[in-house]
């Protein structure tokens, strides 16, 4: 490459996200449209910090809309840090509500998955309890899957 920037490959494996996943970005607006020469787009390292910003916000569980907010955070909070702060930490705790959340929901799924599993190796249920699980046909004592 003779110019200034790199191509969308040489970003993709900066930044280890998929091309695909960064054209996406850049259609909706969370990274700029690129530069373009002929038919290829060229990015500059300010693009590559933006997409590592938004891919680690994305493996913390930030939605999009979220992350379109913190990026717009990290511009103002140059200016006015505290008011960017308490916002950016606003947005984070909403976030993290809905991770504990997930953690519930999880626990509970893995509560009636061991459940119907240990009900396999239990020879007083008749059929299959992972099916009679699934198909909501199960009965419950204390939480536990009986015939």
């Amino acid at each position: 490459m003779t110019r200034e920037g790199f191509a969308i490959g040489a970003l993709s494996q900066q930044c280890g996200c998929n091309i695909e996943t960064i054209r996406y970005y850049e259609r909706i607006g969370l990274i700029p449209r690129a530069e373009r020469r002929g038919r290829y787009r060229y990015y500059t390292s300010e693009d590559a910090d933006r997409l590592r910003f938004i891919k680690r916000a994305r493996a913390l569980g930030f939605a999009i809309e979220e992350i379109r907010d913190l990026l717009r955070l990290t511009k103002s909070g140059l200016e006015d840090g505290v008011d960017a702060c308490a916002d950016a930490k606003a947005i984070a705790q909403s976030n993290l509500d809905i991770v504990k959340a997930r953690l519930e929901d999880l626990k509970r799924m893995e509560a009636a998955l061991t459940d119907a599993i240990g009900a396999c190796d239990r020879d007083s249920f008749r059929g299959c309890p992972i099916l009679a699980t699934l198909s909501g046909t199960y009965k419950t004592v204390d939480g536990r899957i009986v015939p």
